[in-house]
């Protein structure tokens, strides 16, 4: 019998764990550790962000659908990994604080053969003085940091009612954030809102981000195919920006948020300050807070997880200038190093760079997009993953190992405004890879699978996206047979 445990279920670990399910048998045990009782569709918290959707439309409980798949679940945040275990056994441990009602705050640690860190994000808040819901700043990386940005939103639109002219920041609080394209895709949901209200003109809306151009997303732009002919992403979107009347702020670290004033810095080393009355700003991403132990008691931490907090899996992490930077550094099959039993992935994992071109201010301070890990690349690294490990189990530790690197994978974006079936439009996006290879492509991508569209269809094909996701997170018929 082996014991696999995966802590983390958001779109990496749960994944993980359903397809585990599937292809283990009952005498082998697949056991979840997560702090969440429910799991969120978090590209729709965007919608609840806006009252498109409600909380209960992108978020269900977690433990049902496990109890019906045979999965154990402790709802609990892992707190510290042993991957040699300890001195009264060699197995792998991982010490687990639990968070629900009946046992919040209680202790246990629990062995495994097989581990999966998936655990996501820190949401770093405390990077920037004065942002994020218990500051100044609204949020929607949660359902229910999305409700109460919507809460706000509309109090803002109230007083636009009134003919009171309003301004409205939405983009990233740090220069280090990640997640652009949600930022993107929340403005132009506040602006189709906006028109809705009949208040747009009353209204001054600001897209602050740390990118150098628009359509940087993070991924060092793209070049798009468009019938034959080359356009980028940074014109492209930035038609989308004048047409909508959003002004951008562009290569921008937020240093400090007061009630009602963005201090922040530009490249070129100035500091400006930027009045709101409604401010919706991404954080920048860490690694949970997890320590790691060998089985003498001694702290590895710095030798399992990188100075970001996240876990070191089987990148090329020697540092290089960006004109060395490769395709190949970047992992293929999310090990540890050293441990042939642990692996990373989703947002755990620690990228080797950047996939932007690294810039710092005149004063050195770092303004760069960090590299986004969406839900299509983390869906496809949890499945992987668990493949590896079904076949391990089954055919012994000697079976090859799944591949799935970010340089090889292709990744859509559907950023939507509004929810109708008849109403709003999408930007949808496709690139491959995500991690450009000038090896391969001039470009760096495969220009006849990269792509961006506006338009009415790709509106429904978010919407589509949004039940079918839903449908296969909660293990319906047939869920494997949808596409990471």
């Amino acid at each position: 019998m082996a014991e696999v445990v995966i802590l983390g279920a958001g779109v990496s670990g749960h994944t993980a764990a359903l397809h585990l399910r599937r292809l283990l048998g009952r005498q082998h045990t697949v056991t979840v550790v997560s702090p969440n009782s429910q799991w969120n569709w978090i590209p729709s918290n965007i919608w609840v962000g806006v009252g498109e959707m409600g909380k209960s439309d992108v978020v269900f409980p977690l433990a049902p659908v496990y109890a019906r798949k045979g999965i154990g679940f402790h709802q609990a945040k892992a707190v510290a990994i042993r991957p040699k275990g300890d001195r009264d056994d060699s197995r792998g441990a991982v010490d687990i604080e639990f968070t629900s009602p009946d046992k919040a705050g209680t202790t246990q640690r629990i062995r495994y053969d097989y581990l999966i860190n998936a655990t996501g994000p820190k949401l770093r808040f405390e990077a920037t003085e004065g942002m994020g819901p218990g500051g100044y700043t609204q949020s929607v990386c949660t359902a229910d940091h999305a409700v109460e940005a919507n809460e706000k939103l509309r109090e803002v639109i109230a007083v636009l009612k009134t003919g009171t002219p309003q301004t409205l920041v939405i983009g990233m609080g740090h220069g280090t954030c990640t997640c652009e394209g949600a930022a993107f895709e929340y403005v132009f949901n506040v602006d189709h809102e906006l028109r809705e209200a009949g208040v747009r003109d009353l209204a001054r809306v600001v897209y602050l981000t740390n990118e150098a151009a628009l359509g940087d997303f993070g991924v060092d732009g793209m070049v798009f195919d468009q019938q034959g002919f080359q356009t980028t992403s940074e014109l492209w979107t930035g038609s989308l920006f004048r047409e909508r009347n959003v002004e951008a702020i562009l290569g921008a670290h937020v240093s400090r948020v007061e009630d009602g004033l963005i201090h922040y810095e530009t490249l070129d080393g100035t500091t400006h300050t930027l009045g709101f009355d409604f401010a919706m700003l991404i954080p920048p991403f860490g690694g949970v807070p997890l320590k790691a132990f060998d089985a003498d008691d001694n702290d590895i931490t710095a030798e399992i997880f990188a100075p970001s907090g996240f876990m070191k899996v089987d990148a090329d992490y020697t540092a290089k200038p960006y004109e060395e930077w490769r395709a190949e550094d970047w992992p293929t099959t999310y090990a540890a190093p050293g441990y042939d039993n642990v692996w990373a992935v989703g947002i755990a994992f620690a990228p080797p760079h950047q996939i932007s071109r690294p810039r710092k201010s005149a004063n050195g301070t770092m303004i760069a997009p960090s590299p986004p890990r969406t839900g299509m690349p983390s869906g496809v690294m949890g499945k992987t993953v668990a493949m590896t490990i079904a076949d391990r189990i089954k055919n012994g530790p000697g079976a090859p190992a799944h591949t799935a690197s970010m340089a090889r994978m292709g990744a859509a974006c559907v950023a939507s405004a509004g929810t109708g079936l008849t109403k709003g439009s999408a930007a949808a996006m496709t690139m491959l890879p995500v991690v450009p290879d000038y090896q391969r492509f001039t470009t760096g991508r495969d220009e006849r699978e990269t792509r961006g569209e506006l338009g009415l269809h790709g509106h429904w094909v978010k919407l589509m996206l949004h039940y079918l996701f839903l449908y296969k997170a909660k293990a319906r018929p047939g869920w494997q047979l949808i596409p990471e």
